[in-house]
């Protein structure tokens, strides 16, 4: 974006979602380039950008294995090892540490999935797993990050002496304590800790009776802290040893600042790689914070929105817990001039300014709160009037300071510019300010602009309903409630509301009948005009929404009749197969009472036997064609049923359908038909699939 500047910024309050981003970045570097954020230049890298954060931001969303971006900047440490005599300290070796495992782990977490986050992936594609670095580190420290005794030989015996020494006082210590406790020379506590010393906490009046330095005494002065005379010796050596310890220390990680300065410059790439994933982070932080998403980017210049709210009034909103109305509009070439007019208080500069605060948002690498379907393309410039903008220091008058950013618009202003003009054309008389507006509106046509304007004046009005490429755009207002209904209506102009506004403000009604008898009567006529029109279109959308949702419920109905037939029909075919089943047992039961009639009867019964065990194989035999049958129908039923979902599935699916791959849980958008082929958007990616392997969602 070519053209952005503070004005820009503080008109449509860009630095309230820098400074969320800020919070939202854990190290000094995301959160410096937060408050710097700007529009990206290189339109190649921006698309690389957004497509990083909407990966980054679908892991999050999908709860995808990835590790938390958890680290300390190694900025200092880079710096100290260019220095060739420089000693880093424990807590240096910690952060290259951790900063090193943790780029190991988003290494590994990238395995296998370098084509479905491939933005991401090459952030670390020139980055090699590396464990040789921590070997070193972790070779030095232990589990608490100290060095080890075994670090170094000379290391271990130094500790070791230590160990003996501290033994030896504290055996020393214990003995005289228990001495001079027994005789009553000591306070309550017996002991203190005095310069990293234990001491003696003898009463004064029997300081002299014990052998010893004296190292301080209590605020009263009825206690004197000695040091036992057992002990001097052992202290002083006690002090040697561990100065020769810190120089061991020293000489240790020396030894392996030398060892890891070779490999400078992976440090550097893991410091690159970790704050980039950063911020990131952050962004996707954002994303999910305001429901943002990425839309889908045009080459062409236009702005395709679709229930996009502005991220700030929605955070203010949810915090209050009061309901936002997003926004839904299109401007491309054949519609790129959108005048909102409409009562103050009614939204007009909110939508306006969503408008702008989004494509902003967009151009610096942030997703936007907007659903799926939405388009937006690259801009060059966004250009911004909004507010008074008066200037004491400058002595500018708001008219003046309007004059102004005319002039920078009309020197900048192109096919890719987006301009946003709020109450346009006021600060001066009406009439001549008026003229002025439309003139220059009529430039900025011209010049084939993209822009949102909102406006009062009459003329900005008409002219943007007699231009091709402009259209008028309204903010309802309920006529029967006197209260904004905060939804934007294209096609025609709407009311200022003016007299209505000022009723619901407590104007008495008998000076806005006078303030009317001042007006032409074609204004008042015209006002009213709008009025009713934008009364009449209210209710025919109104109308429209209640024809569509008893549409809805006559469809829920019908299918819902639909079913209650499928089960009477299914609870019918039941009850007929249980008669069914009945009747042949008791045409079986009869036939075998008239077996064990004959077997009674007759004094030979082989013949009878044999014909009983014929008639129970021929109805097995009956049952089992019975069950075969059963199977075959209800399998080829099955199928039959199968193949014509598909049909109507595949018949039902179009460009910008919501398509799930067979047999698959993966769903995307269709973006292209033909010859029995779909390409289908999954995610980021594109995919060309035959049209029956592709189920219907929406």
């Amino acid at each position: 974006m070519r053209q952005f500047d503070d004005q820009v910024i503080h008109d449509l309050e860009f630095d309230l979602v820098r400074a969320m981003l800020h919070d939202f970045c854990s190290q000094p570097t995301a959160r410096l380039r937060a408050l710097e954020l700007l529009p990206v230049l290189d339109h190649h890298k921006l698309h690389r950008t957004l497509f990083q954060v909407h990966e980054f931001t679908s892991i999050r969303r999908d709860g995808v294995a990835f590790p938390a971006i958890d680290f300390s900047e190694v900025e200092d440490e880079i710096r100290m090892l260019q220095a060739k005599e420089s000693v880093l300290n424990e807590e240096s070796f910690y952060r290259i540490y951790r900063a090193n495992a943790l780029v190991n782990e988003i290494i590994k977490a990238f395995e296998g999935m370098e084509e479905v986050f491939p933005h991401l992936f090459n952030i670390i594609s020139n980055i090699e797993y590396s464990e040789e670095m921590m070997q070193a580190i972790i070779t030095v420290f232990d589990n608490k990050w100290k060095v080890k005794d075994d670090a170094s030989p000379e290391l271990k015996q130094i500790r070791s002496s230590i160990v003996e020494v501290r033994r030896s006082i504290s055996k020393n210590f214990t003995r005289v304590m228990k001495e001079y406790a027994g005789k009553g020379f000591l306070g309550d506590t017996g002991e203190s800790f005095l310069n990293e010393r234990r001491v003696l906490a003898v009463y004064s009046t029997h300081k002299r009776k014990v052998p010893g330095i004296v190292i301080s005494s209590s605020k009263t002065g009825a206690l004197t802290y000695i040091e036992p005379e057992v002990n001097i010796q052992l202290n002083f050596e006690l002090e040697s040893l561990m100065d020769d310890e810190r120089t061991e220390i020293r000489k240790i990680l020396r030894q392996l600042t030398q060892q890891i300065r070779h490999q400078l410059p992976l440090i550097r790439n893991h410091q690159r790689c970790l704050t980039e994933f950063d911020f990131i982070q952050a962004k996707a932080r954002l994303a999910m914070d305001i429901d943002a998403i990425l839309p889908e980017i045009s080459d062409e210049p236009m702005i395709d929105l679709k229930l996009a709210y502005h991220p700030l009034l929605l955070l203010s909103n949810r915090r209050n817990h009061k309901k936002t109305f997003p926004q839904s509009l299109r401007m491309d070439r054949d519609q790129r001039m959108l005048v909102i007019s409409g009562p103050n208080a009614g939204g007009k500069s909110i939508t306006m300014k969503t408008v702008g605060l989004l494509q902003v948002m967009l151009q610096c690498g942030l997703l936007v709160p907007v659903a799926p379907g939405s388009k937006m393309a690259f801009f060059h410039s966004v250009l911004t009037d909004i507010g008074d903008n008066q200037s004491i220091e400058n002595q500018l008058s708001t008219y003046s300071y309007r004059l102004k950013r005319m002039k920078l618009f009309l020197d900048s202003a192109n096919r890719r510019s987006l301009v946003l003009l709020d109450e346009f054309g006021t600060g001066s008389d009406p009439d001549l300010g008026g003229a002025l507006a439309e003139v220059f509106f009529e430039e900025l046509y011209g010049r084939k602009t993209f822009g949102v304007i909102t406006t009062h004046y009459g003329n900005i009005k008409l002219k943007a309903a007699q231009m091709k490429h402009a259209v008028n755009g309204c903010m309802l207002f309920n006529t029967e409630t006197l209260e904004p209904t905060y939804q934007l209506s294209i096609g025609q102009p709407g009311s200022s509301f003016t007299f209505e506004v000022a009723l619901i403000n407590g104007i008495p009604a008998s000076m806005i009948e006078s303030a009317k008898k001042k007006l032409s009567k074609q204004k008042v006529q015209m006002d009213e005009m709008l009025a009713s029109l934008q009364d009449e279109k209210t209710k025919y959308e109104q109308f429209t929404q209640n024809a569509r949702e008893a549409g809805e419920l006559a469809s829920n109905a019908i299918q819902e009749y639909e079913k209650k037939r499928e089960r009477m029909e299914e609870r019918l075919q039941k009850q007929q197969d249980t008669i069914e089943r009945n009747n042949k047992y008791l045409n079986h039961g009869k036939r075998m009472v008239q077996f064990i009639e004959s077997y009674n009867l007759r004094s030979k019964n082989k013949e009878l036997l044999d014909e009983v065990k014929k008639y129970i194989a021929m109805e097995k035999t009956k049952i089992d064609e019975e069950r075969k049958k059963r199977s075959l129908t209800k399998k080829a039923k099955k199928t039959q049923e199968e193949t014509e979902r598909k049909v109507k599935r595949t018949e039902a699916i179009k460009v910008g359908s919501l398509v799930r791959l067979e047999n698959t849980k993966q769903t995307g958008t269709v973006l292209e038909m033909d010859k029995g082929q779909a390409t289908v958007a999954i995610g980021v990616f594109k995919t060309k699939v035959d049209v029956k392997k592709l189920e219907f969602v929406m």
